[in-house]
């Protein structure tokens, strides 16, 4: 169960985050699916996941997300994340930089019946409004 928990969580990195399909989503997230970190703004469920993956390919139009680490026990995965692209689309109110970014994040997600039914995500989003030039950075607020 744990390799298949880790096929369907590759899955969705590929298809959705790096090719922008999101009818994987349907297949691979359970009707019932809660995501337990909403961003600002975002719906919950699968609908609300979609516009999450939405957004950002928006803003990152040649996104990537790499998968540097994927562990899984029993019903659970632990995924780390690393997101890079370049910021050629609005993002929080931001309007392009065209500024490349890098920014990391992990994930947790429980299964059942082949399905992810709940999900954790911590994400730098401050590291990433940084490099794209929405926040400052540490050293630019001392100078």
């Amino acid at each position: 169960m744990s390799e298949q928990n880790k096929a369907l969580v590759r899955r969705v990195i590929e298809e959705a985050w790096n090719r922008g399909n999101l009818e994987v989503v349907d297949e691979i997230f359970a009707p019932d699916y809660t995501e337990h970190i909403l961003r600002p703004g975002q719906e919950p469920g699968t609908e609300g996941y979609k516009g999450r993956v939405l957004t950002t390919r928006a803003a990152f139009p040649d996104l990537v997300c790499d998968v540097e680490d994927l562990i899984a026990e029993g019903d659970r995965i632990a995924l780390r994340y690393t997101l890079r692209g370049r910021h050629d689309g609005e993002l929080a109110g931001t309007p392009p930089s065209g500024r490349r970014m890098s920014s990391d994040g992990m994930v947790f997600a429980r299964f059942q019946d082949g399905k992810i039914v709940e999900r954790w995500q911590v994400h730098d989003d401050l590291g990433l409004l940084q490099q794209i030039g929405a926040l400052p950075t540490p050293e630019a607020s001392t100078g």
